[in-house]
């Protein structure tokens, strides 16, 4: 059996402040590089088949300490980075939310099926992340795989996985920096056994942790 433990990446400042982080590409902070290695204690001693993680520097500063203690290289897959914001990367939500109200309502009821402007939908994000997804499984027909992403494409994924509608993902799917959902592949198909879990953390970094 297949066992994908998907992990968000560690804090940034951008995920401090609530700021949109798709392209851009800040690196973890003081926290965020705690949390990576708080990470790596919990589950580096696990027996991992492989380590991947998208090409933005936050994700693969999180998979580090792990690759690390475990002796392997990090694979970078493109299909695993963050949703392009477009025209609203770097910005704060609120702001955007306040200045570009009526295109911000319409993507935030439906994002599913509508893009910030610029940028990509739920449904374009699920195109390249399933995509990455079933390289890994063709790859990896069993034991434990890790992939480091971000919190819109892992949201993405979860719906998918769980067969809820897109336009559900950021309502209905939470993921904090640093938290692990682990998904086991059977015969039957995908199982969520672990959602958002952050009990690797210490309680001094879970306090103000963002988004």
């Amino acid at each position: 059996m297949l066992r994908l433990h998907l992990l968000r990446h560690g804090q940034t400042d951008a995920s401090r402040a609530n700021r949109f982080s798709g392209e851009m590409d800040p690196p973890l902070n003081a926290t965020g590089l705690a949390m990576a290695e708080a990470f790596a204690a919990r589950w580096g001693a696990e027996k991992w088949a492989a380590i991947y993680a998208s090409p933005l520097q936050r994700a693969r500063q999180t998979a580090e300490p792990t690759a690390k203690r475990a002796g392997l290289e990090i694979q970078i897959e493109p299909g695993l980075r963050e949703i392009a914001y477009g025209e609203w990367d770097g910005r704060l939500e609120a702001e955007v939310e306040a200045a570009d109200h009526d295109r911000f309502k319409t993507w935030s009821e439906h994002p599913g099926w509508n893009a910030p402007p610029g940028g990509e939908s739920g449904a374009q994000i699920a195109a390249r992340a399933l995509a990455a997804i079933q390289n890994i499984r063709a790859r990896h027909a069993e034991g434990n795989v890790l992939v480091v992403s971000h919190k819109a494409t892992l949201r993405v994924l979860l719906c998918c996985i769980l067969g809820v509608d897109l336009d559900e993902f950021r309502r209905r799917v939470d993921q904090k920096v640093c938290g692990l959902s682990i998904v086991d592949w059977k015969k039957a198909g995908p199982m969520l056994t672990r959602m958002g879990d952050v009990s690797h953390l210490p309680p001094e970094l879970l306090a103000g942790d963002g988004t």
